[in-house]
């Protein structure tokens, strides 16, 4: 039909052009099938096998609206494939259409070609489907999703009609785009990487919990299984022989634990072995309970026990001597020299203090030459003792009185005799306050005397006391010691012919010094002077009539009790 608008791309005395583009093979896969001829051309009925000539048609008539338009039928040519990237895949071969006879009757020739050859990049008039190019090369998936297969019309059938192409549908082509069907990408895997992370965090977890559990049960039960307890290892027993652990070793053989009783009283103290022959030497009033008829026992550091004998006394010195007898294996121990101790020589104390034996205490000389007075407890003064004592600082308690004072060489340098108690201003085992614990105040008699008197007690039974022929006053208050305007019983109070007289001393000299040491009242000046032997010669400072005199005197003897 001329509708006036000129079709440049088809021409009345040939079928129309579309009827000539083959039908396109099934599409491969990724490839975009060709959209079917326009319905508006109807395709016409399949020609019977013997087409009879048809009737010439005047073109340059317009049939009548009654009058059908006679047409020419169409055969069915095949559609060139479309190139792919891939291989196609084999299309069934379409049967070659039999000739069609044209209008004017003659038969057309086998195959009518167009003037020119198709260009498939033409620009579509009118919405015929756009350029189809050659699809770029696609990845496929390692399983392919075959796409669905374009039926093919058998030889001679007419397309099914189909609507008109959405206008959306020929939008900008991206040949890199997804098209309808495409296979979706596979989904990532979960990396492994974080698998093994939160494995980790969780068993450190698990581990840290149970740890914590653990570690409380430990805590609070003290341990799981048996305990064992770190140990040294087993060392040697031996000790420097200067060590408080060598110098007791050595000593404790001799020393010894005196228990009397005797007159109603018992009372324990401590002693130690002079010789092989067994004198024993302790303090006075250790066995003063035993002077009559006591009973003393005598036990060793061994734990063997022997009766003992008291061999003398002496009351002014605090001294006394014991024997044991059938004893072997005495263990004497080695007497040194009190007048070379020094204030702060290392000293050892061993006794039995409140009735424990073999107690090892140790300090040092914290003071030398202190004069103190001890026992007085008869109120006479014949039971008082004198002494120019060592002080130390080791511990000393009741029951370690008459044990021995050891230097740093295991020797005897003093024989413990009194401690100051607290709270008491007497002097002996408790003090006028009673018994009492050490308070680091302890008095030992110098070995120097004690070995003189006890040499006289074995010897003779008795002890020499040295004097200088004098009665003091002791009730006087002034710095010094003052010779008594009286003796006892009204006697001169200087001894006629004695020591002091033939040194011309008087009655109300005071006397301040003894051989330049400084005495202060009645009491130290006995102390001093019984520090010596008899036959000593001592120089006296005394005061007389606010004049300063010095006069020397050797001293006398006199027998103790």
């Amino acid at each position: 039909m001329n509708d006036g608008k000129p079709n440049w791309w088809s021409r009345p005395s040939t079928p129309p052009e579309a009827a000539r583009i083959p039908t396109p093979s099934p599409a491969e896969e990724d490839d975009f099938p060709l959209q079917a001829p326009d319905p508006a051309e109807s395709a016409a009925p399949e020609p019977a096998a013997e087409a009879p000539a048809a009737p010439k048609v005047d073109m340059t008539k317009e049939p009548a609206a009654s009058e059908p338009v006679p047409t020419e039928p169409m055969p069915s040519v095949p559609a060139p494939a479309v190139p792919a990237p891939a291989a196609p895949a084999p299309a069934e071969p379409v049967a070659a259409a039999e000739p069609v006879p044209t209008l004017d009757g003659r038969p057309a020739p086998a195959e009518r070609r167009p003037l020119h050859e198709p260009d498939e990049y033409r620009t579509p008039p009118y919405g015929e489907p756009g350029p189809w190019a050659p699809a770029p090369p696609v990845q496929h998936p390692a399983a392919p999703v075959p796409a669905p297969q374009a039926a093919v019309p058998p030889q001679g059938a007419v397309p099914p009609p189909q609507g008109p192409v959405a206008p959306h549908a020929w939008g900008q082509y991206d040949p890199w785009g997804a098209g309808p069907g495409a296979v979706p990408p596979p989904a990532p895997k979960k990396s492994r990487r974080g698998l093994a992370l939160v494995g980790a965090l969780a068993f450190a977890l698990l581990t840290g919990v149970i740890g914590g559990g653990v570690g409380a049960y430990v805590e609070r039960n003290g341990g799981i299984g048996t305990v064992e307890l770190p140990q040294a290892e087993a060392g040697s027993a031996d000790r420097a022989p200067d060590s408080v652990a060598g110098i007791a070793a050595a000593a404790l053989p001799g020393v010894v634990t005196l228990h009397v009783s005797g007159g109603g009283s018992a009372g324990t103290g401590t002693g130690f072995v002079l010789d092989n022959r067994g004198h024993i030497l302790t303090n006075n009033h250790v066995v003063d309970a035993a002077a009559a008829s006591g009973d003393i026992t005598v036990t060793f550091s061994s734990g063997e026990t022997a009766s003992a004998k008291l061999i003398g006394k002496d009351t002014g010195y605090d001294l006394a001597v014991v024997q044991v007898t059938g004893v072997r294996g005495l263990k004497p121990l080695p007497l040194g020299n009190s007048d070379d101790v020094r204030v702060g020589d290392p000293v050892v104390a061993i006794g039995a203090p409140f009735d424990l034996s073999n107690t090892v205490t140790s300090g040092i000389i914290s003071a030398k030459e202190r004069p103190i007075t001890a026992g007085g407890e008869k109120g006479d003064g014949s039971d008082v003792s004198y002494v120019d004592a060592l002080q130390t600082d080791a511990p000393i308690n009741p029951g370690n009185s008459g044990g021995p004072l050891l230097d740093g060489k295991g020797r005897v340098i003093g024989i413990n005799s009194a401690i100051r108690a607290a709270g008491g201003s007497g002097d002996g085992d408790g003090g006028s306050g009673g018994q009492a614990g050490s308070i680091g105040l302890g008095f030992a008699i110098p070995v120097n005397q004690g070995k003189r008197v006890a040499e006289e007690l074995i010897n003779t039974g008795k002890a020499t006391h040295p004097v200088i022929g004098v009665s003091l006053d002791m009730q006087f208050n002034g710095d010094g010691a003052r010779v008594g305007d009286k003796g006892k019983d009204g006697t001169p109070s200087v001894t006629p012919d004695g020591p002091a007289a033939k040194a011309g001393l008087r009655p109300g000299d005071v006397i301040t010094k003894v051989d330049g040491q400084r005495v202060h009242n009645g009491e130290e000046l006995i102390v001093k002077i019984r520090a010596h032997r008899p036959g000593d010669a001592l120089a006296l400072t005394l005061t007389r009539d606010g004049k300063e005199l010095t006069r020397t005197v050797t001293l006398g003897s006199a027998q103790g009790t």
